[in-house]
C-alpha cells in the first residue's frame, strides 16, 4: 500500500471510524522519494515527515529561473512512520475483484471485495487506492537516479527540472531533464528523468545520460552509490467515489506528481465529500490536452515551452499545477501559456490538446 492508501485509512481511523485495510504486503517500507510544493500540504501532516524545505527552487529551461515557490522532500520512513494505522485490521491478501451493493429482495447487501485467497469481504464503504497497472496505451514517466554525498556536490542547486543538453544526447533525440534534491544534510538525489513518453525512455538510457551529465560537471561516480529507479503511468485511474489516489485519476499527467493530492483530500473523502465537482472534471480534461501537448512537442522545443511555463506569474503556475479544481486559474494559465510560446509551436499545441 502507498502513501494515498495509507494517509486515507489514517485519516479514517483519526475521524473515529472502522477500517480494514487489504495489502499483499503490508510491512513492506518505502523507498521511493516523494516532493511536493509545501503549500499543497494538510495541517495534520506531522512537520517530521518532512526531510527538506527548499525556499526558491531552480529551473533550468532557456535560462536559469529561480521559482517563488517552496518545494519540500519528504522523509520518506518518517512519513510512512506517521501515517499510523494503529487500530485498523490489516488483512494480508490481494483484491482481485470489487462488487457494488446488490439487492435481495428487499434487503440491500453491502459491497463487498473478494480476495486472491478466496475470501469475500463486506463493507459499509470500499475504496480503491491500489494505484494503476501499465500498460502500452498510457503515457509513463521513467527516471534513474544516484544519491550522492553533499560533500562531492557542494554546489549544486536544488534543481526541479534542468533541461540543459549535457547528458549526451542528440539534440533530435527525446529529452529528459536532471532533478536534483537534497534529501537531507548529508545527501543529494541526481535522478535524469523523462517526464512522459508513449513509450518513455528506457531505465538504461537514462542511467547512461546521467553518468554523462555528472561526469561533464565534475562529478564521478563510485559505482556504489544508492539507486532509485522509477517507472510508472502518468495518466489513467478512474474518478470517482470509490477510488482514490492514482486509481483515482489523482496523478497530475504533466507532472507525475499525486501524494500532495491524496494527503490533502483524505478528510474530504473520508466524511464522504465530492472529490469531483464539475470544475475538477474540467480541469481533468484540460491536463489531459496538455499531455497530448507535450507529449506532441519536437524534443528541441520541450526547454522553448517550459521556459514559456516558469515565466508565468506563479499564480498562474500554482493554478496549473495544484489548482484540481481551480477551472478559471488552469484555463487562464494555459491561455497565457499558449499566448508567450513561438507561434511554430502554437499549431502543434492547439492540434495535439484537442487529439487531432
Amino acid at each position: 500500500m502507498g502513501p494515498a492508501g495509507r494517509a486515507l485509512a489514517h485519516r479514517a481511523l483519526a475521524h473515529g471510524l472502522s477500517v480494514t485495510v487489504i495489502d499483499p504486503q503490508p510491512t513492506r517500507r518505502w523507498n521511493a522519494t516523494y516532493g511536493a510544493w509545501a503549500d499543497e500540504l494538510p495541517g495534520w501532516l506531522q512537520s517530521t515527515a518532512i526531510a527538506v524545505d527548499v525556499a526558491r527552487p531552480v529551473v533550468w529551461a532557456l535560462d536559469r529561473a529561480e521559482l517563488d515557490r517552496r518545494y519540500v522532500v519528504f522523509d520518506t520512513t518518517r512519513l510512512q512512520d506517521s501515517l499510523d494505522l494503529t487500530g485498523a485490521r490489516v488483512v494480508r491478501d490481494r483484491v482481485t475483484a470489487i462488487a457494488p451493493p446488490s439487492r435481495s429482495g428487499s434487503t440491500l447487501d453491502l459491497p463487498s471485495v473478494r480476495l486472491a485467497s478466496g475470501a469475500v469481504l463486506p463493507g459499509g464503504r470500499i475504496v480503491d487506492a491500489r494505484g494503476l497497472q501499465r500498460s502500452p496505451a498510457l503515457a509513463e514517466q521513467t527516471a534513474f537516479g544516484v544519491v550522492v554525498e553533499r560533500t562531492r556536490c557542494a554546489d549544486s542547486d536544488t534543481l526541479f527540472m534542468d533541461w540543459r543538453l549535457d547528458n549526451g544526447a542528440a539534440e533530435d533525440h527525446p529529452r529528459s531533464f536532471l532533478y536534483a534534491i537534497p534529501l537531507d544534510d548529508d545527501r543529494m538525489l541526481f535522478e535524469e528523468t523523462c517526464l512522459a513518453g508513449r513509450p518513455a525512455l528506457g531505465i538504461g538510457e537514462l542511467q547512461e545520460r546521467l553518468g554523462h551529465r555528472l561526469r561533464s560537471r565534475g562529478i564521478e561516480l563510485t559505482g556504489d552509490e544508492e539507486i532509485e529507479r522509477v517507472r510508472f503511468p502518468v495518466h489513467g485511474g478512474r474518478p470517482g467515489v470509490g477510488t482514490f489516489g492514482a486509481a483515482g485519476g489523482f496523478t497530475h499527467p504533466a507532472t507525475g506528481y499525486s501524494v500532495a493530492a491524496a494527503l490533502r483530500l483524505t478528510d474530504a473523502m473520508v466524511s464522504g465529500d465530492s472529490l469531483w465537482p464539475a470544475s475538477a472534471r474540467a480541469v481533468h480534461r484540460l491536463r489531459l490536452a496538455g499531455l497530448r501537448a507535450l507529449l506532441a512537442l519536437p524534443p528541441a522545443q520541450l526547454p522553448v515551452f517550459f521556459d514559456a511555463f516558469f515565466a508565468l506569474p506563479v499564480d498562474r503556475q500554482r493554478a496549473y499545477l495544484s489548482g484540481r479544481d481551480d477551472l478559471r486559474g488552469t484555463a487562464a494559465a494555459m491561455t497565457a501559456l499558449f499566448r508567450a510560446v513561438p507561434w511554430r509551436l502554437r499549431r502543434t499545441i492547439a492540434a495535439a490538446s484537442m487529439g487531432l
